[in-house]
């Protein structure tokens, strides 16, 4: 008897110890970071071919409009190599901060930059740049140890080698980061397509930056305006 009720308590201890809380990215409680994501940087990023990984980023920086999502923006040195940040991403924040780093790699280490990041009163952040293993992560990892909740952008974040981005990867998932794709980010900050934003507005979204998907609406708009059940096709179970 004592037996089965000390096998009973271990394994409610198990269980408990093996809780799971599923903590989904949630559009008013969210930051987007735009993280070194530098004209001159680019070319760093070789992990994914080079017209994936701008469509990408692009991706990553329109989020914030989709969503209504307050943006922070930060670039690292740019009046040298690196470069600015895309001319695109400044016209579609202008009100943003954008903080230019002059020589903290790691971003959560600029005072400004900190302090832009606290006064947005969130406590998801969402966040992608070049590279991976260092900007990222860095700045992932620091988030982590302030009491954020992360979430990583993949392929919005780009390194010299895919070696090299899996290694990051994995540091940041050991720290509690998420790291996440492109429409998986989309659809937790959507929730349901009958939300707003949701189908309606953000079809359009997916038509620009996650074509495959777009073509599934297109096609779908098709077989409903144009299309013909073919012979066979009427018997299928």
């Amino acid at each position: 008897m004592k037996f089965s009720q000390l096998s009973a308590m271990l394994l409610v201890l198990c269980g408990l110890a093996n809780a799971f809380t599923y903590e989904r990215l949630n559009k008013n409680d969210t930051l987007l970071l735009i993280v070194d994501m530098q004209e001159g940087l680019f070319s760093i990023a070789r992990d994914y071919d080079h017209a994936v990984y701008r469509n990408a980023m692009y991706a990553h920086a329109a989020l914030g409009k989709a969503f209504d999502l307050p943006v922070v923006m930060t670039s690292s040195s740019q009046s040298g190599p690196n470069g600015p940040l895309p001319d695109e991403f400044l016209e579609w924040y202008p009100n943003a901060p954008l903080i230019q780093r002059q020589g903290e790699v790691d971003a959560w280490d600029n005072p400004q930059f900190r302090e832009a990041v606290i006064a947005a009163n969130k406590s998801q952040i969402l966040l992608a740049g070049i590279t991976t293993d260092v900007c990222t992560t860095f700045l992932a990892l620091s988030l982590r140890e302030a009491g954020y909740t992360v979430f990583a952008n993949h392929e919005a974040s780009g390194t010299a080698s895919v070696d090299i981005r899996e290694n990051a990867n994995e540091r940041m998932r050991a720290a509690g980061v998420h790291v996440l794709s492109y429409f998986a980010i989309l659809c937790e900050l959507m929730r349901d397509w009958r939300n707003v934003p949701g189908a309606q507005q953000l079809f359009p979204v997916l038509d620009q930056y996650y074509p495959a998907y777009g073509m599934v609406a297109r096609a779908h708009r098709a077989a409903v305006n144009n299309g013909t059940v073919l012979s066979g096709e009427d018997i299928l179970a």
